[in-house]
């Protein structure tokens, strides 16, 4: 997939509007085990929020490791809380249909 738009973008902010964090960042910070939670969600969700509990002032930093390690895209962050997407790779079981731009 290549990279979001910034209109494609905007879709997916107000899809995840109504959402809950699926995955909440401890006090152990980026471990293989959150990093397969992300994956694991994204696989069954598409997008989800991810929410900082700690670590909050290197949400960024931490937000682009996440998306580096999941294949995924940051499409925003609000607050505490990183907004991510990784459409899957099944066109079949695809939830989100983000419109495409000409």
């Amino acid at each position: 997939m290549d990279k979001l738009k910034g209109s494609q973008r905007k879709y997916l902010r107000s899809q995840a509007h109504h959402l809950n964090p699926l995955v909440i960042i401890g006090a152990k910070g980026l471990t293989d085990t959150l990093i397969g939670s992300v994956d694991l969600a994204l696989k069954d969700h598409e997008l989800i929020k991810v929410k900082f509990g700690e670590f909050k002032e290197d949400k960024k930093k931490m937000s682009a490791q996440i998306a580096h390690a999941t294949k995924s895209e940051v499409v925003e962050i609000i607050g505490n809380i990183a907004i991510f997407y990784r459409q899957h790779p099944d066109p079949q079981k695809r939830k989100i249909k983000i419109p495409q731009i000409i």
